[in-house]
């Protein structure tokens, strides 16, 4: 599966009381795909996972996937502390449709979190797994670092396609693309190297009930011919795609050869994000920087600093929904409004 490009993970809208707002959060899955990005990412830490039930996730799974265009990937967040449990959701996830799935590293017995035990985890979650795997490294959250190392030689599973990488450290991005140039391995594409995802094969008709073309009509057979596929298709190689999670740092890791991003601070500016990335892929590097510089401080200050709520705060500027955190995060307060709305005043999407 390709991964080039830029993936919001979404949030979870919220009504008033905590409950999951559905409405809501089609409406914005829908207004995303009219954007240039290149796919969501449904249950990330930006979507609030953690503080949801089973059955929460396992609805908002199904509702963003009805809603979203059948040509941006969807990636799951599927990752749970134990690995049949993240098997479970992963293959819930897959019967809906989805890519990807995005297995975050356990860490809460994370004195125990060996290499190991972190290579054996993922492996046996590779390899059962229905839909590709990428690895989802973020320490601030999880107080787990995997290494750089570990992630070189996971690299080498065939159904481990990927990682997102969001401890911010330029250096280990750089280690991690150099050291898995040696993986080889193509993704399906379109014609114009856009990812091609499930929901868009299935579109495609099938030799039971595709509509055909009576040949007979033209040569005076009764026999039919399939009608043409709705589209080409064409392989790319992709090797291990890095992906990166920090948007302030997006110019830089495109540099040293990340190849996409996850990122927070594209729920409330998703083309703000893509005009960075479609710069530097264009090869225009003084205006990728231009766009860097203009998001650095407000995705530092949004993301970084304010959290959930000041992501969801900046969407409600920006024409989605963000609306309530739920407990235990706690909403803006005026002071930090007042400063959101300065950072995002020249950012609109």
């Amino acid at each position: 599966m390709l991964l080039y490009g830029i993936f919001p993970p979404i949030t979870t809208p919220f009504y008033s009381d905590g409950s999951v707002y559905y409405k809501k959060l089609e409406a914005n899955v829908a207004q995303y795909s009219k954007t240039p990005i290149a796919g969501i990412v449904v249950q990330g830490s930006t979507g609030e996972a953690i503080l949801l039930s089973d059955q929460e996730r396992r609805d908002v799974f199904k509702a963003a996937r009805e809603a979203a265009a059948p040509h941006k990937v969807l990636i799951a967040g599927t990752g749970i502390e134990s690995a049949i449990e993240t098997l479970r959701l992963t293959e819930y996830v897959a019967t809906l449709g989805y890519d990807v799935a995005m297995v975050r590293t356990p860490h809460y017995y994370k004195g125990q979190m060996k290499p190991l035990n972190m290579a054996t985890f993922y492996r046996t979650v590779a390899d059962r797994s229905p839909l590709p795997v990428i690895i989802y490294n973020f320490p601030q959250a999880t107080g787990y670092d995997i290494p750089a190392e570990l992630v070189i030689e996971l690299a080498g599973h065939p159904n481990i396609v990927g990682i997102k990488e969001s401890g911010g450290n330029l250096e280990k991005v750089k280690q991690m693309v150099e050291g898995t140039r040696h993986v080889k391995r193509t993704a399906t594409v379109t014609e114009v190297f856009a990812a091609v995802t499930g929901r868009m094969l299935a579109m495609e008709p099938s030799p039971a009930a595709a509509d055909v073309v009576p040949v007979g009509a033209l040569a005076g057979a009764a026999t039919a011919v399939q009608a043409p596929p709705k589209f080409k298709t064409r392989s790319k190689e992709v090797g291990f795609q890095v992906m990166v999670g920090a948007a302030h740092q997006l110019e830089p890791s495109l540099q040293l050869g990340a190849v996409g991003a996850i990122l927070a601070f594209a729920c409330p500016a998703p083309t703000a994000c893509f005009e960075i990335y479609t710069a530097w892929k264009e090869g225009d590097h003084v205006l990728a920087r231009e766009k860097q510089q203009r998001i650095t401080e407000a995705a530092k200050r949004v993301v970084s600093d304010f959290g959930i709520a000041g992501v969801k705060y900046a969407m409600d500027l920006n024409g989605y929904f963000g609306g309530p955190v739920r407990l235990p995060l706690l909403p803006l307060n005026a002071e930090q409004k007042a400063e959101t709305d300065r950072l995002m005043a020249a950012i609109r999407n």
